[in-house]
Parts: C-alpha cells; structure tokens; sequence
C-alpha cells in the first residue's frame, strides 16, 4: 500500500474511496491505536464495573485506590480528543477526494451533513442500550456522548471544508476558550437543555451531556486544519505534528504548575498523580494539550515508521479503517462479557485479558468487514460503518 494513501472518510474521521488516492497509514495507525485504548475504559466500565466520578468541572476530580485504576484512566483520555481531530482531517481528506471524483461542493457538504445525523441517531438508538447491558433497569435520562458531537461537529463542519486553515485554526481555538469562559460561575445553577448540548456538560432531567459541541467542534476545526497541511505537504505537516505535539507537552506542563487559566479546576492534592488529573467535561485547555500533545506525537512516530506500519501496525490499521463498526460492536461485546461472567464486577487487573480477548474477536470482524467496505463503490451505503 502505498504512502501516497489519503484516508477520505469522515465517520469517525474514517472512509475509504474505492477510486482514487490510497490511505493515509499513519492516520489509519492512530485511529486504530486510540480506539484500543478507548475499549480498554469501556471493558473497565462494562466488565470489571468501574464507574470512577466523572472529571467534570462541577465537582471535585475523582481518586482512585491505584496508580493501575488511575493510569487505565489516563490511557484512555488519548481517544477523544483524538477521534475528534482524525475527523476534522478525514472531512478535508473526503472533501478532496470526492472534488476529484466530481462532486459539488453542495453534494459533499449534503453527504457530510447526512453522515452526522447518523451518527446522532446512532448514539440515541444503538449506542445508549448498550450501556444498559448487565445494569438494572431504571429510567435513564437521555444521555448525549460522542457519537452525538462527533456528528454535529460533522454537520456544522460540512459548511467550514473551504476554509483557510488559519481561521480554521481561529475557529478551534474559540471553541476550546469558550469551554472555559462561558461556564456558570455556580456548579448548582440550572442550565437550559440547549446549553447543555452546546457548551455546558451535565445534568438537567432528561439530558444528560457528557460531549457539548462547541468545545469538541473546536478540536475538529484544529483537524480540519490539519487536514488541510496534509493536502498541501504530507511529510512537512508530519513534522509539524511532532513540533506541536512537543511544545503541547511543554505548555501543558507549564499550565499545570501554574494552575490557573486552562485547568477549569486547580490541582488537588500533590504527586503526579493529581498533576496528570484533570478536567475533561468539557475539555480543559491543559487536557487538550496532554492529550492531543501525545497523539500528535504518536502521529509523528507512526509516519516515521514509514510502510514498516503496514507490517507491524496491521491490527491497529484493520481497526482504524472500521472505526464506527468497531465503536458499535466494542460496546455490546464487552457488555455481553461483563453480564456473562461478571455481573458482580471483578477487579481491574482481572478484566485485562477479557479486554485483550475483545481485541482478538473485534480484529476478526473488523478485517471481514474492511474487505466488503473495500468492494463497495464510493457512495455506497455499505460504507457509513
């Protein structure tokens, strides 16, 4: 495969034209690697019944009883903010690719736009049963998570694809400010449900939100931005990953020390454990440097590695080009595992191998179904998974 592929899909920053350029390995390689990372949180939810408070701005940041629950969690901070930028790049990728095949401007940004309200409905009618799997019944508010952000970040994106990426840049860097400009000043104050969705992560009956758009559509311009340097210069914008991915690690820990602005709440406690907790709903400045600074890196080390990726790397590749499936199938796999032998929960340690035998059933099914995806012309339907 060659190192000239570009990765034109936008479902979970993921689809592949049949025609056209190839696949962009090192996007393929982190996709697939921070979806890993992001079962391993799902299995620790799903199977062992570890259900830490949430690092939400409203209230204090959780504790944890070990540095192996804590660095579980810490892992697993790298696929949010990493599916979000991967989208922002796939859309531009996409854009590009269906111009060559002779689609209208109009006609990418309707299939864009389709491909989010998909999404949404994803989450509302597939995705949120399955966080009912083993747990008692009882009325659940509606509960709003990443496949809803990732599609409305994909229908308001669909309308930014022809801009520079400066204001791209603009754009992301807004968004992610105002996460941290425009929260309540009282945690208890009520919050109107639109706001919820927008900006301001919570409870208010019967919308829970965990993912508002305006800070994670923020993210995808970035991505969008990105997307754009690819388009322009591969090998120079995977070098710039690793340069921005550097100084992201450096003013991250430069925020932190400082703990003011970008950490929505201040250190608790002292060691590096209370250093490397931070706030994700929604996302904080210094989350979003930790977290993007390491995927940029991983980025920059995946393009390094060169076609040796496609040797070594093709399980994460396998699973980077299923994206939507896997996310679908991860969720009801593990749910299944946890209700059959471990309805009662079990400790974290114990829950690995049950993850890693996820992966190897996962791998499986996402290989199967990256082949017919393969066999299928650009717009077919066989293609949104």
């Amino acid at each position: 495969m060659s190192e000239t592929t570009i990765n034109p899909s936008p479902a979970l920053g993921d689809a592949s034209a049949r025609a056209g350029p190839a696949r962009l390995l090192p996007l393929d390689g982190l996709r697939g690697a921070i979806m890993v990372v992001m079962a391993l949180d799902h299995a620790n939810a799903l199977i062992a019944h570890q259900h830490p408070p949430a690092e939400i701005w409203s209230r204090p940041l959780p504790h944890y009883d070990s540095a192996l629950a804590f660095l579980t969690r810490l892992s697993t901070h790298l696929a949010a903010p990493g599916f979000f930028f991967l989208l922002g790049a796939g859309m531009i990728l996409f854009a590009n690719a269906r111009r060559a095949l002779g689609w209208s401007q109009g006609r990418i940004a309707r299939h864009l736009a389709w491909r989010g309200l998909l999404l949404i409905g994803l989450q509302l009618l597939v995705e949120n049963p399955a966080w009912q799997i083993g747990q008692p019944f009882r009325i659940v508010p509606v509960y709003i998570g990443v496949l809803y952000a990732l599609g409305g970040a994909m229908i308001v994106g669909a309308l930014l694809v022809r801009l520079r990426a400066l204001v791209l840049i603009a754009i992301g860097a807004v968004g992610i400010a105002a996460a941290h400009l425009l929260l309540p000043l009282q945690p208890a104050a009520r919050v109107e449900p639109i706001m919820r969705l927008l900006l301001v992560p919570g409870l208010t009956a019967p919308v829970v939100v965990n993912y508002p758009l305006i800070p994670w559509l923020g993210v995808t311009s970035l991505g969008m931005a990105f997307g754009g340097w690819l388009l322009a210069d591969r090998a120079k914008a995977y070098r710039w990953a690793l340069s921005i991915g550097t100084a992201s690690l450096a003013l991250f820990v430069a925020l932190r020390l400082a703990s003011g602005f970008g950490n929505i709440r201040p250190m608790e406690g002292a060691g590096w454990v209370a250093f490397l907790n931070v706030v994700k709903y929604p996302p904080s400045l210094v989350f979003l440097l930790l977290t993007l600074g390491v995927d940029l890196l991983i980025l920059g080390l995946l393009a390094r590695a060169g076609q040796r990726l496609a040797a070594w790397g093709q399980p994460l590749l396998i699973f980077g080009r299923s994206p939507l499936l896997f996310y679908i199938a991860h969720l009801y796999l593990y749910g299944l595992i946890g209700l059959a032998i471990a309805p009662e929960g079990m400790p974290i340690a114990r829950m690995y191998p049950f993850w890693l035998a996820g992966l190897a059933i996962l791998y499986f099914v996402c290989r199967w179904y990256g082949a017919l995806k393969q066999r299928q012309a650009p717009n077919s339907l066989w293609r949104l998974l």
